[in-house]
């Protein structure tokens, strides 16, 4: 595999761990574990991943993530504590996807891995802010369920397609980017203060 493919997959992931780091993590090992899939040529730093202990400590945070991110508010401070969390783990992944003998790669897949987390994560706890804005309870479980379908999907299709890999980093990272700004908008318009108008004397 290539360069850009160790790339692709190493920002496909990355943009996904700023959803769902601990899924990205423990469904990524415990396919590894029971070989249903197996880490792309030159990947071999992702075999940690299958290690029980990375699968236990993984998985005991994704059952707390499942919940929390379902409950209105919960979920928002739930990102709160994770704005260090998961650009940290979306960097490590990153680093662990490109071949370790290669240190001027690993630095980049570093540094754009953190950033390109920081800025998924960034798109998903503005949207859900404005989401549990709404009276409904319904809409917050709706979001988040479709965000654990499309995490799962897209990690699965990536580990097994590292050529499309680069096309779905591009998908992630112009949602993300798009779901920012209307986020912003959104905001603005919400906290817009209303201009008064005075009568000249």
């Amino acid at each position: 595999m290539g360069i850009v493919e160790l790339l692709g997959v190493a920002a496909s992931v990355s943009l996904l761990a700023g959803w769902r780091l601990y899924l990205c993590v423990f469904g990524t090992g415990l396919a590894m574990y029971f070989g249903l899939i197996q880490a792309p040529e030159h990947v071999a730093g992702l075999q940690v991943l299958a290690n029980p202990w990375v699968i236990g400590a993984s998985g005991l945070g994704l059952i707390a993530e499942f919940f929390a991110d379902k409950i209105a508010w919960l979920d928002s401070l739930w990102d709160s504590v994770h704005t260090a969390i998961r650009p940290i783990g979306g960097a490590l992944l990153a680093m662990a996807i490109v071949d370790p003998s290669n240190t001027t790669w690993q630095v980049v897949a570093l540094l754009l891995g953190g950033s390109a987390a920081l800025v998924s994560h960034g798109a998903k706890a503005g949207t859900r802010a404005i989401v549990n804005a709404s009276p409904e309870p319904f809409s917050n479980v709706a979001v988040s369920t479709g965000e654990d379908i499309v995490t799962g999907g897209l990690l699965y299709l990536v580990l097994q397609e590292p050529v499309a890999a680069s096309l779905v980093a591009v998908a992630l990272l112009l949602g993300a980017i798009a779901l920012l700004i209307a986020v912003r908008r959104m905001l603005q318009t919400l906290f817009a203060v209303p201009k008064v108008k005075t009568d000249a004397l």
